[in-house]
């Protein structure tokens, strides 16, 4: 079995991939900063280094020590409304981060990278998203997102770096961080629920997306290193069907056995569908969503209760703070 990198693996992604991994065996070494993970969350037979993907002196010590044999590529600040309002810190995490993994990939002749993106890579007006479909990402985490894509092709084609792209969406589940005010609206809406808070939706909720159940999504990314069709390309993963957010808080509410309570806000920038086709995950990997939106958020449900509410924090560095959403300014 071999020995493999996962960045972010105190996150909520990140770890559910640990897990999978180590589920089939493989040796895991987990890096995170645990500035949006929890220790909690890392796998008991994984090693835990506590550190940034931005601290190359750390990165180089790490991959001079252990010999990985495979990157799976997981740490970010995903907030794509927010990065607008945090470009320096949005670009540093998201995309200089991963150039200094892909470089010491190379050097050190690591036998494939696996990369994180998202469906944020698309932008609007482009339904169902499919990978064969032009790249025109609305906001700053796209762009970084997409930038990595581009780099790891490029890095294919100079060094021979094999590599697979994944853009999920919208994931939601157990581990997920439900203080997280700025991003992830199940976590969000559950927090809110617990804190007996009405949940609150930006503009009318009628934007659609495609909630992605965890389950459905880790394992597919974890084991699609053991599939030679699977290198050097890009899949989309995640749920088929989508919902409206209004839709989203009523099932949240039902899952805690309540009655809705919504607020809605100013509408924000941001894209007002977004769901994908996932044809070429289920050819090649045999990915398929089968948690209903309904049992996946019962899941959720009963761990966010055992765990209870968080507390938000306010993001601190706002670089720009023209047009900031009044609701993430407090």
């Amino acid at each position: 079995m071999a020995n493999i990198l996962v960045t972010g693996g105190a996150g909520f992604i990140g770890s559910h991939v640990a897990d999978a991994l180590l589920h089939d065996g493989h040796h895991v070494w987990v890096l995170d900063d645990l500035s949006g993970g929890f220790k909690q969350n890392v796998p008991a037979d994984a090693k835990f280094v506590k550190g940034s993907i931005l601290d190359q002196a750390l990165l180089k010590r790490l991959f001079t020590k252990v010999e990985f044999e495979y990157v799976f590529h997981l740490a970010a600040y995903a907030a794509e409304g927010l990065s607008h309002f945090i470009k320096r810190f949005n670009y540093e995490n998201n995309l200089i981060g991963s150039i200094n993994l892909i470089n010491l990939s190379v050097l050190h002749k690591v036998k494939g990278f696996v990369f994180t993106s998202s469906i944020a890579v698309y932008g609007k007006n482009q339904l169902p998203m499919r990978e064969d479909m032009k790249p025109e990402p609305e906001d700053s985490y796209g762009i970084a997102k997409l930038t990595v894509e581009e780099e790891l092709k490029v890095t294919k084609a100079m060094f021979g770096l094999p590599y697979i792209i994944f853009r999920p969406h919208n994931v939601y589940g157990e581990r997920q961080n439900i203080g997280d005010k700025y991003r992830n609206v199940v976590g969000i809406f559950m927090n809110q629920l617990m804190q007996n808070q009405p949940m609150t939706i930006f503009g009318d909720g009628d934007q659609k997306r495609a909630f992605s159940y965890i389950g459905d999504v880790a394992p597919v990314i974890a084991r699609s290193i053991q599939n030679p069709k699977a290198w050097n390309q890009i899949f989309n993963v995640g749920a088929d069907v989508p919902f409206t957010v209004n839709f989203l808080a009523e099932e949240v509410a039902h899952a805690f056995g309540r009655e809705p309570e919504i607020e809605h806000l100013d509408a924000r920038n941001e894209v007002y569908e977004a769901y994908s086709d996932h044809l070429k995950a289920r050819e090649i990997l045999g990915a398929e969503a089968r948690v209903t939106l309904t049992e996946g958020l019962k899941h959720m449900a009963l761990w966010a209760k055992t765990h209870g509410a968080r507390k938000s924090k306010k993001f601190k560095n706002i670089e720009v703070p023209i047009h900031l959403p009044p609701s993430w300014r407090s």
